[in-house]
């Protein structure tokens, strides 16, 4: 009997964000390993999406999404970036930023096209490119220093590179890509007629001085690059699903035909919602970056405090803890699962980031969650250890 599943896919198994949430919620532990806040966003965007819901249509939107949502991410990206978009023809809302890499890789991608991308890795990436038969080309940062490999990335690039990911700020590392590092990135993408596609769901969290600026925005790479935003990291609403896409009309024409096969459309009430929150006042978005950096102070002084050598996050929800000092014999796997029943705290292994012989000292903890959460699992954390 012939195998009736893709092989592909059958590769793969359950994503170690779900296998350390369920041994968590079997032990009651503090659940800082996967990705999201323990309190909703605006009350504003949750009475417009309640009120759009009850009042207003329930049926298909446009495919590509409602204007006003549209119009909305056009302006963001003027107002931000310094982007002039068109707003009919370079802008797409999507289920989510993972069905817009989706719709990226399989409007972009052909069987046998190369993709360079950096590890450590977003678990979705490779699964997709590899099931549409494209080519992984893997190079990678590695803790504590997350330095670019520029000359493993010069080997990677070839006359049959398709395109580039890349993930700034980026997850899990927390590192925010320079100026002279999306330069040289840029430059490579120039000398081998390549793509990027630009996933920027955590542009809105950058901490200590350090800026994000999309590769979009370096010159010649308008037409080059699909940059992707994120709803649910934006406003605290992971369970929403709402993203963006920002690409050249050439590029935005190949990936809207993949978009209409794969979801069509997205719920009209929330993206009413979501336009209305990218309108916000600059005051929500400092204050939003603010209060994720000071959640972050917290619990990496808190780390230390335990004994971690906690590398810095410039960005994003999340910071890496060397536990070596702590004189654990295992590796990063044993430790989070030791931590999750022994002590109630649940972080998520580092190295599950990387393909194969990633780091093995290091965990991600996640930082998104209110201030006295943060104290109870370090107190946890330090009656177990300390």
């Amino acid at each position: 009997m012939k195998n009736p599943t893709n092989t592909v896919l059958s590769e793969y198994g359950t994503t170690i964000f779900t296998t350390m949430s369920a041994l968590a919620a079997e032990h009651g532990s503090i659940n800082l390993g996967q990705g999201f806040p323990d309190v909703d966003g605006p009350e504003e965007i949750r009475q417009i999406a309640a009120d759009g819901l009850m009042n207003g249509s329930n049926q298909y939107p446009p495919m590509m999404g409602l204007p006003e949502l549209r119009q909305a991410v056009a302006a963001h990206n003027k107002r931000f970036y310094g982007l002039d978009v068109d707003w009919q023809s370079e802008v797409m809302v999507t289920s989510g930023a993972t069905e817009a890499l989706c719709d990226c890789f399989m409007g972009l991608l052909n069987p046998g096209d190369e993709v360079v991308l950096i590890e450590p890795l977003y678990d979705c990436y490779l699964p997709i490119i590899r099931h549409i038969g494209a080519v992984p080309k893997l190079v990678r940062v590695e803790p504590p220093h997350w330095e670019l490999p520029r000359t493993d990335l010069e080997a990677a690039f070839s006359d049959k590179t398709k395109l580039l990911v890349l993930n700034s700020p980026m997850n899990p590392s927390g590192k925010v890509f320079n100026q002279e590092e999306l330069s040289f990135l840029a430059g490579l993408l120039e000398k081998h007629d390549a793509y990027a596609v630009c996933d920027e769901v955590y542009e809105h969290l950058y901490f200590d001085g350090h800026e994000h600026h999309p590769l979009m925005s370096l010159p010649n790479m308008r037409e080059r690059c699909a940059r992707i935003g994120s709803a649910g990291k934006t406003f605290s609403l992971t369970g929403w699903k709402i993203g963006y896409i920002t690409a050249a009309p050439a590029l935005m024409s190949a990936i809207a035909k993949a978009h209409q096969f794969v979801t069509f459309t997205t719920p009209p009430n929330l993206q009413k919602a979501v336009a209305a929150g990218l309108n916000f006042e600059e005051e929500y978005f400092s204050t939003f970056t603010a209060d994720m950096q000071a959640q972050r102070d917290i619990l990496a002084q808190g780390l230390t405090e335990v004994g971690f050598k906690v590398l810095e996050s410039e960005g994003t929800y999340f910071l890496t803890a060397d536990f070596s000092p702590l004189g654990f014999e295992g590796d990063d796997l044993e430790f989070c699962r030791h931590i999750t029943i022994e002590a109630g705290v649940t972080a998520v292994p580092t190295g599950a980031f990387y393909q194969s012989d990633g780091p093995t000292k290091f965990v991600r903890f996640c930082f998104c969650k209110q201030p006295a959460l943060l104290g109870e699992a370090v107190a946890r954390l330090k009656a177990h250890f300390c």
